[in-house]
């Protein structure tokens, strides 16, 4: 995470203590919505300001808060039809301690959100007034948390201890039956899913351009889980139903004898029984339902089964859909490319060597350079084009000791050019408009008394430049080369703003006009 600033780092001391897990942190997601430092700076100083004990959506409390409401309401997803469907009798103290704290942290989050920031619904604010975030709250998701947070384990908990505490037989089998309808009514806190698909729901808003892969974490991990979730509760209710019905003979937990096996060992075969069902294979399920009730359990599980494999081919083509969409493109436009070259009926090896150059050119991935450096702002494209080629200019001698601001505007006059394995780059005698950098790659400089290997850093055709003289050599690409180009007439008039430049290096040709000139 970023280092914090300005108000954030002051509202960090002893001052404002825990206020400071309530602020907006400096990271990706706020920078976002406000667009600065500056802007996340000034809702910090707004929510000081405000007095209102306020939890900002982009806060550290509030990343913490939902990863663990996540945790909590994924097991409770996962434990509570295990506790209703394979545990005998009593689940034990430390699950009851278990379902008594998850409880209380659901009537402490329906609380709590009554003081929770929420995001708009465009993604570029977050609503920090309390009458809103109540309001909102009451006509979204109120009625869901609070059905998901009735108290349902206190209920168990006082009926299990006074089912302990019971000695009369016919009050203890009132009570079994009463312990029997409560865990039967604590189906409701499987309302709670609504929880998690609250919480992906507002990963997804939150997410952006800059954090796809964080976005697409958690699609496919909500796929996952709930996949899951329905597999694993479609594996309780096939050991449950017949529970209900005492296990009457020709029920499939009575011909597999499970009734006294272990709790692992039901699930196992109830889960395998619902995959069975769900992927219509005959394992696990081999006679017909003996009974209405299996016989709509199949069907159940059958058509489950089906959504659950409609929703992940759905899913799945969606993500191979928006993944990598330059290398998609790529291959769309070598698929158009080679019907071209086989209507125009090209060689087999031009065709080869064009397929090489795009290759080269692109690396898989289609873009447009110049599509790039049209959309971003002129500081940006100047500080593009100094990562990528400022290393190339300052070798050259007359670049070298140059001002800031010419070696600048020489780099926005650069065009990137690619040359595959023996491409004649130049020709000797032939008149030149630009001189080339190389970026990566080996070319060889042939003249009538010398050759010469030049490579990564070195440049030719620096002369040609500003005189638009005839090379003295041929240049060829010994390995595929990536250059870059700077024409005779974007240098001219880039020199017609530095007019002293312009002098020096007009001395600095005809000094070295007897030298080795491209």
């Amino acid at each position: 995470m970023e280092k914090v600033k300005g108000p954030m780092a002051r509202c960090t001391t002893a001052t404002c203590g825990w206020r400071a897990l309530l602020l907006p942190q400096l990271n990706r997601q706020s920078l976002y919505v406000y667009g600065s430092e500056m802007a996340v700076e000034k809702e910090c100083m707004r929510q000081l300001q405000s007095g209102v004990f306020v939890i900002h959506p982009f806060s550290l409390m509030r990343s913490y808060y939902i990863m663990g409401m996540m945790a909590i309401t994924f097991l409770n997803l996962i434990g509570i039809p295990m506790e209703i469907a394979f545990v005998d009798g009593t689940s034990g103290l430390a699950w009851e301690g278990f379902n008594v704290f998850s409880d209380t942290l659901f009537l402490i989050d329906v609380a709590l959100n009554f003081r929770m920031g929420i995001i708009a619904e465009d993604g570029e604010e977050a609503i920090l007034d309390i009458k809103r975030i109540r309001l909102s709250y009451l006509r979204t998701w109120f009625i869901p948390d609070v059905i998901a947070a009735f108290p349902i384990g206190y209920i168990l908990l006082f009926a299990d201890l006074q089912y302990y505490n019971e000695d009369n037989p016919s009050k203890t089998n009132k009570m079994m039956r009463i312990l029997m309808f409560v865990r039967i009514l604590s189906l409701i806190r499987l309302a709670r899913v609504s929880r998690l698909v609250r919480f992906f729901n507002e990963v997804e808003k939150v997410s952006n351009a800059n954090l796809e892969v964080v976005r697409l974490f958690f699609r496919v991990l909500s796929l996952f889980m709930m996949i899951f979730l329905l597999c694993h509760w479609n594996g309780c209710i096939q050991y449950f139903v017949p529970m209900l019905e005492e296990f009457p003979t020709d029920c499939w937990v009575r011909k597999e004898n499970l009734m006294n096996a272990s709790v692992s060992v039901k699930y196992s075969w109830g889960v395998f029984r619902a995959l069975s069902q769900m992927i219509a294979l005959s394992y696990g399920s081999m006679d017909a339902p003996t009974n209405y009730v299996e016989m709509w359990i199949v069907m159940v599980s059958m058509v489950s089964g089906c959504l659950m494999y409609t929703v992940l081919v759905a899913n799945a083509t969606t993500m191979i859909a928006n993944t990598d969409p330059a290398a998609k493109e790529y291959k769309n436009k070598m698929s158009r490319l080679e019907h071209y070259m086989s209507f125009m009926k090209l060689p087999p090896e031009l065709q080869l060597r064009i397929n090489n150059y795009y290759q080269a050119r692109y690396g898989g991935k289609w873009f447009q350079e110049k599509d790039v450096m049209h959309t971003v702002s002129s500081a940006l494209k100047e500080q593009i084009m100094m990562v990528m080629c400022s290393r190339l200019l300052r070798k050259v001698p007359m670049f070298q000791n140059r001002e800031e601001n010419f070696i600048n505007s020489v780099l926005l006059k650069l065009e990137y050019e690619v040359f595959l394995e023996g491409d004649s780059i130049v020709r000797e005698d032939v008149p030149g408009d630009r001189m080339f950098f190389i970026d990566h790659g080996q070319v060889l400089m042939e003249t009538d008394s010398y050759d010469r290997e030049l490579c990564d850093g070195d440049f030719f055709g620096e002369t040609c430049v500003l005189t638009k003289g005839k090379h003295r050599a041929t240049v060829k690409a010994l390995t595929d080369c990536q250059c870059f180009s700077l024409s005779c007439d974007d240098f001219k008039e880039v020199l017609l703003c530095f007019p002293d430049i312009s002098k020096d290096i007009e001395q600095l040709v005809q000094l070295n006009s007897e030298g080795e000139p491209v």
